[in-house]
């Protein structure tokens, strides 16, 4: 297992599973986003939970009749889904590089 980890992209494969689930399956309210109602529209940090039915009730949902993100919640979402796994597993990479570096200067 641990070898699994040491490759840089099943890190990085392993962090876009683990945040997209948390962020799916828990109501997390952080990306801006808006709510259309039958009266009226409100601006609001919504949960990508709402997209799969999950994060609340029946009744909650009711009167809503759209909800979507606004460019800054897909680009904050796209950071924080793609962009921190990815840094992630770039400083993995880096560490190996410079361990391999290391090695081979010892070698000379």
């Amino acid at each position: 297992m641990k070898q699994k980890l040491n490759n840089p992209w099943n890190v990085f494969a392993l962090g876009v599973i683990l945040l997209t689930s948390i962020f799916f399956l828990f109501r997390i309210d952080l990306f801006p986003g808006e709510i259309i109602t039958k009266n009226k529209i409100y601006s609001c940090d919504i949960s990508l939970s709402y997209f799969i039915g999950m994060g609340g009730t029946k009744e909650q949902f009711s009167n809503i009749e759209s909800f979507h993100l606004l460019p800054k919640g897909y680009a904050l979402a796209i950071v924080i889904l793609f962009g921190f796994p990815g840094l992630i597993a770039y400083r993995l990479h880096l560490g190996k590089q410079k361990k391999q570096n290391l090695l081979e200067n010892s070698k000379k």
